[in-house]
């Protein structure tokens, strides 16, 4: 009797556990193009407290979305058919739990590569995963970002 309510005493212990919250850090960017303006438009949602960690900024604060250009600015880069794309931020929005990113690459056309380096939070959080959605002309790609994979790139 002892070594049933011993093992099931583990079992209830061991199901718990598999309860516990865990931290997941994740951004994810999703790109378009826009033929008609020949422009690639991100958006990018992150978690609140995770940016807020990694600028070391209040999200309430009045300086929260200049700090996130800035850093957005410093941990993403954008490169169409080997040549540097100068990203323009065009604005954020803090939604609840939510932090969405806007920014643009003007000039782009006929893409036959893209190739990206996102750092974004990696320095901060080791486990920290990106995740890039790329749709142009009915062609949709992915890429994933983490530690030690900061840079990839798609043929189009």
């Amino acid at each position: 009797m002892k070594k049933i309510l011993q093992s099931t005493g583990i079992l209830l212990l061991m199901m718990l556990m598999s309860f516990a919250a865990a931290d997941f850090y994740s951004s994810m960017t999703k790109v378009d193009y826009v033929e008609g303006s020949k422009t690639l438009k991100f958006t990018t949602k992150m978690n609140t407290a995770h940016i807020s960690d990694a600028i070391k900024i209040n999200p309430n604060t009045a300086s929260f979305e200049a700090e996130v250009k800035k850093y957005v600015n410093n941990n993403f880069d954008l490169y169409v058919n080997g040549s540097t794309k100068t990203l323009t931020f065009t604005g954020s929005q803090v939604n609840g739990e939510s932090v969405w990113v806007y920014f643009e690459a003007g000039g782009v056309s006929d893409v036959k590569t893209i190739k990206i380096k996102n750092t974004i939070m990696l320095s901060t959080f080791p486990k920290q995963f990106n995740l890039v959605n790329i749709a142009y002309k009915g062609s949709q790609k992915t890429m994933n970002f983490q530690r030690g994979k900061e840079v990839n790139e798609v043929s189009f």
